[in-house]
Formats: structure tokens, sequence, C-alpha cells
């Protein structure tokens, strides 16, 4: 008998409809990150999914119905309060939150002028919701006159931190985002997430440098699944940011990425040799380069590129391998603003020796955590 192993492939920001309770988030019940994706453009073309009975879950164009599917499929609600990325993969192992994070419209000044006075970068631009790619076209000039730091948020729980790495280190950008970590967390201001945002002049354009791109997340409050499989000596693999979600507890060995085809290769190098009981993956570009551009068409790209590498993740799973293909919540690219959506998720679950059924719809994100420890168990 071969080792028993779960991979877990979260495609980021893979929403499939609103959540009811979806308005209190100022978002429409129309939202539908799938669905709007595909209306748009045409139809995916998902052939792999499809025979897993993706096209099952809910109707999108270009995708069929398959009624002879290869693997389990329905869809997760999100328990939690909130719809950002650490949300949903804390739900995924297990640890539901039942306030969410804070989110603000403007920093404190006692923030900002402690933050000042720790990196003593004399002073900061921005501090106001914005798109990263806006933000940092309006306040370039600025930047390159002055070296001061480029500040902002969102909707979701970020205090982001923009530089031009030509201008100032990029080491400078991590280490200052480490500061705005201990400082958030010392004062009890409850942000998910620090994100270090680098970008270059690239053709006299503002470019951001995702492969540099780094989050500093909060620490879990309590034990997850990653930690409860670490106590009974299952080895955990993250691949992509799944490491700054959880700060790397409960996390054995970590590979970062460059990128959704970088960690694609690097999942399938996984498999085939990794020795690790649960492999967790994100593949980040359709939240960050396609969800929150509001780009439809390279959404649509990034799934089309996931569907193609799953025939040789199968070719490579053995008889006791498991996968499993979700999302954290949405982005719904046909929708206003540039921030998440609050969507159910997909669920795919493949094995080659369990009868794939329909699981219908679940009541929260957790339901990969459990079938994680079941299954290792």
């Amino acid at each position: 008998m071969n080792k028993k192993r779960i991979i877990v492939i979260v495609v980021d920001s893979m929403g499939c409809g609103a959540m009811e309770d979806a308005p209190k988030y100022g978002d429409d019940l129309n939202c539908n990150t799938l669905k709007n994706l595909a209306d748009a453009t045409g139809g995916l073309y998902v052939p792999n999914l499809e025979k897993m009975g993706f096209g099952n879950i809910i109707d999108i164009k270009g995708v069929k119905k398959e009624n002879n599917y290869s693997a389990s499929w329905g869809k997760l609600k999100l328990k939690s309060k909130g719809k950002d990325t650490t949300t949903g993969h804390w739900e995924m192992m297990k640890l539901i939150l039942d306030k969410p994070f804070k989110t603000y419209l403007k920093f404190d000044d006692f923030i900002i002028n402690e933050f000042i006075k720790r990196t003593n970068c004399k002073g900061i631009l921005g501090n106001y919701p914005a798109s990263g790619t806006k933000i940092i076209q309006d306040l370039n000039y600025e930047h390159q006159k002055t070296k001061y730091p480029i500040i902002y948020t969102s909707a979701d729980s970020v205090f982001q931190i923009a530089l031009d790495i030509d201008l100032i280190p990029v080491e400078t950008l991590y280490n200052w985002s480490k500061i705005a970590r201990e400082i958030l967390d010392e004062y009890e201001y409850g942000i998910s997430r620090v994100i270090a945002r680098p970008y270059r002049i690239i053709n006299n354009k503002p470019e951001r440098i995702g492969s540099l791109r780094h989050d500093y997340s909060v620490k879990p409050p309590k034990d997850t699944v990653l930690n409860i499989l670490q106590k009974n000596n299952k080895k955990t693999l993250a691949i992509g940011k799944i490491y700054d979600i959880f700060t790397g507890s409960g996390i054995d060995e970590t590979i970062p990425t460059k990128g959704n085809t970088d960690g694609l290769n690097k999942t399938l190098d996984a498999i085939k040799n990794s020795k690790s009981d649960f492999i967790f993956v994100n593949l980040v570009d359709t939240d960050m380069l396609y969800g929150h551009r509001r780009d439809a068409k390279g959404y649509k790209k990034a799934i089309e590129e996931i569907d193609s590498y799953i025939p040789d993740f199968i070719n490579n799973m053995t008889d006791d391998d498991i996968l499993i293909i979700t999302a954290d919540h949405g982005c719904d690219p046909t929708y206003k603003g540039t921030d998440h959506t609050r969507e159910m998720v997909p669920y795919i679950e493949y094995s080659k020796n369990i009868k794939p059924k329909n699981i219908g719809i679940k009541d929260s994100l957790s339901y990969v955590g459990d079938r994680v420890l079941e299954y290792l168990s």
C-alpha cells in the first residue's frame, strides 16, 4: 500500500456565487466570479475539470454538465465573518472567525507616526483605500522626489506598502513591512495582512513586481489542521503564499512561487517526489493579477492553464492520493471596484480509489480540513 497523501490546490478567489449575506459586505447578490467571467469571455475551455463534474456545480458557459463524472463535486459556504484570503484559508484549516478582521478608510495618525518613527522613513504618501496599480501611478512622482513609502488599504483588512525597489532596496521594503506588522499587533489593530508591494519603472510606467510581493499575516490565534497534523507526525508542505498566511505555523517545508505557472510546475514536482502527507497550494494570479484588476480574459486564461495541468497531476498520483481543488473567496472580475466579493466556492475531490459523488452544499470551508483529518487519520 502506498503512503496516503492529500493535495489541496486553492485557486485564489475563484468564487461560484454570492453568499446570502453578501449585501452586508457591500456586494451584489449577482456576484459570481466563475459564471460571470465565463459569460464575459465567451465561455471557459476546461475539458479536464469538466470530466470531473465542474460544470455540475453551477452553470458555466462553455462547460458541460457531466453525468459520468470522475470526481466528487459541490459547493462550500464561508462561515467566518469576512471575505479575505486569510479568513478563507484559516477556515479551510478549521479555524472559523466569528469577528471579521478590521478594515480602515485611513490609518490613525498614531499608527502612521509610530511607523515613521520606527522605520526612520521621514514621511509617507497615500494612507487611503486604493487600487495598487492606480496609487503607484498617482503617487510615483512624489515617491521619486521624497523617497517616502506609499501606504494604502482596501475593502480588505490590509496595510500595504509600495516602493520602487530601484530607488529603495527590496530588503528595506520587507523590513518596513515587518515593523508595520509589529506595530499593528502591538496595538491590537486587528489587521489581517501587511503586504509588501515592490514595483519598478518599466517603459516609463510603474509596474508591480508580483514575484517579489511578500505578505506578513497575523498569527493564527489557535491551532489549525496544520498543527494537528504536525502533532501526529504528519509532514506538511506549503507551496505559494500558504506559509505567509499561516505565519509558518504547522508547516514543515515551504516552497515559494513566482506566479501560477511556477506554482503549477512546483505542485507537479511535489506530487512526483514529495514525501509530505499534506501538500497545500495557493495559486495567486487569479486573484492578484486578474480578479483585483477586473481582467476577465486574464482570469479565464489562468483557469484554463490550471485545467491543462490536471492530467499530469492525476498521472503522477498514487492510488492512495487525493486531489482537492477549491477556492478561498470570490473576486468577480465583472463587478465594480477592485475588491473581493463574498461568495461560495467550488469543490472538486478526485481519487483513483474513492467513488465520486455530489456532496451538495456544505456550510463551511472547514469541510476541506475535515476531509484532510479524516483521510490522514
